[in-house]
């Protein structure tokens, strides 16, 4: 487990969790139990929705204490001090090829293997490492962009699914429920502010999710696109590319966030260069 204590990314989950709770509290509060309280639907609304909550928590709380893929630091220190008198923090070692070059980040003092890159915010080199997302406080990486994605898209869900049954509840009234003129306003002024809260996570998390998914079906990561490196391997077929981030199991599998990733099979990882050599 990891955790970065970068104050941006603290404030970001406090406000994803805040949000979150909130609109959990308006869809029980002021949509289900006021507006169809005597409705068969009620109890499956209740149940399907925190459904989608907890699905979002856990995925959302591995992506943010799962291990990205840190490179591991040497158990002596090595000695890179004549690579310090240069401006760059990388330099090759060895390659023959795009993607094949194993390179020594100065900042970590380690050798790192091909798509690894040096986070200034976590301090560490991560395996390949897209970004590093203030809103899991942490890096995506290879060990958990699984995770990142089932993020994006139970918010993706939770959002579409706030925003049908305030829709729903100004469509079709309840015309037995309660008249209070104060609990209809505040429920009116709930409603707008969750409507407008689903509607800007919803857009957000749908642009963060297609980029994430053209990354992984293009098989190029936000560093490597900056860089213009192009696909790593541009031959792979793209069903084995999504396995290779949600593991081997069946693809009805890949959006449970306690299903562990199967980490077998992962046939274009380099082992880590032996420190000892």
């Amino acid at each position: 487990m990891v955790f970065i204590r970068d104050p941006c990314g603290i404030v970001c989950l406090i406000f994803t969790y805040g949000a979150v709770i909130y609109a959990d509290y308006v869809v029980m509060r002021w949509i289900i139990l006021t507006t169809m309280p005597l409705s068969i639907w009620a109890p499956f609304h209740v149940v399907l929705f925190n459904t989608v909550v907890f699905l979002l928590g856990m995925s959302h709380l591995k992506a943010v204490f799962s291990d990205p893929g840190i490179v591991p630091l040497p158990a002596n220190r090595l000695d890179f001090s004549d690579l310090h008198t240069t401006n760059n923090s990388t330099k090759q070692i060895s390659g023959n090829g795009h993607g094949s070059e194993w390179t020594v980040c100065t900042r970590c003092e380690t050798y790192r293997p091909p798509r690894a890159h040096h986070c200034r915010i976590c301090k560490r080199c991560i395996r390949r490492m897209d970004h590093h997302c203030p809103w899991i406080n942490n890096c995506v990486g290879e060990r958990n962009q699984k995770y990142f994605l089932q993020f994006l898209v139970y918010v993706g869900i939770l959002s579409l699914y706030s925003v049908a049954l305030i829709l729903g509840s100004w469509v079709s009234p309840c015309t037995e429920c309660s008249q209070n003129v104060i609990d209809t306003q505040l429920r009116m002024i709930h409603s707008i502010v969750l409507l407008l809260e689903s509607a800007l996570f919803g857009l957000f998390v749908t642009a963060i999710m297609v980029d994430q998914l053209h990354a992984i079906l293009y098989d190029e990561t936000a560093v490597e696109a900056i860089q213009q490196k192009g696909a790593y391997r541009p031959n792979r077929r793209k069903y084995q590319l999504l396995a290779d981030v949600f593991g081997r199991g069946h693809p009805m599998l890949w959006l449970l966030p306690c299903a562990s990733l199967n980490h077998a099979a992962r046939y274009h990882d380099t082992p880590l260069l032996s420190h000892d050599v």
